[in-house]
C-alpha cells in the first residue's frame, strides 16, 4: 500500500523546536520530490518547503525562512522538516506530498501535488 505517513507534531511554546518526519511505504520516497504543506483553521493550503529527490536543492516560503529546515534521508525513506524558533502563526496542520512536474527552484502549489499524507497537528501556544 503506497502511503505517506507525518509524525513529530504537537504543542510547543512560542520559540520552542520540533522536528516533523514524513515517512514512505509501499514506494521509494527517493523518486520523488516531496513537499511540506500547511493549513491553519479557516485558510488554504499553503507550500512551506520544497527538496528535490537527492537534497541538492531546497525552497522555503519566506514566513519559514531562517527557521525551518527541510532534509531528507533516502536510505530510511524519510524527509524531515525541523522547526525552529516557532511562532503562534506556525499552527497548522502540516501536510508531506509527493509532487510531480516540478522542481523545487519554487514554492510548490497543491496542483504539484501527486499524493498526500494524513497531516500532523502543530500547536504553538503559550
Amino acid at each position: 500500500q503506497v502511503q505517506l505517513v507525518e509524525s513529530g507534531g504537537g504543542p510547543v511554546q512560542p520559540g520552542g523546536s520540533l522536528r516533523l518526519s514524513c515517512a514512505a511505504s509501499g514506494f521509494t520516497l527517493g523518486d520523488y520530490r516531496i513537499g511540506w504543506f500547511r493549513q491553519a483553521p479557516g485558510k488554504e493550503r499553503e507550500g512551506v518547503s520544497c527538496i528535490s529527490r537527492v537534497g541538492a536543492s531546497t525552497y522555503y516560503a519566506d514566513s519559514v525562512k531562517g527557521r525551518f529546515t527541510i532534509s531528507r534521508d533516502n536510505a530510511k525513506n524519510t524527509v524531515y522538516l525541523q522547526m525552529n524558533s516557532l511562532k503562534r502563526d506556525d499552527t497548522a496542520v502540516y501536510y508531506c506530498a509527493t509532487l510531480i512536474g516540478f522542481s523545487c527552484n519554487r514554492l510548490p502549489r497543491t496542483e504539484n501535488v501527486q499524493s498526500w499524507g494524513q497531516g500532523t497537528q502543530v500547536t504553538v501556544s503559550s
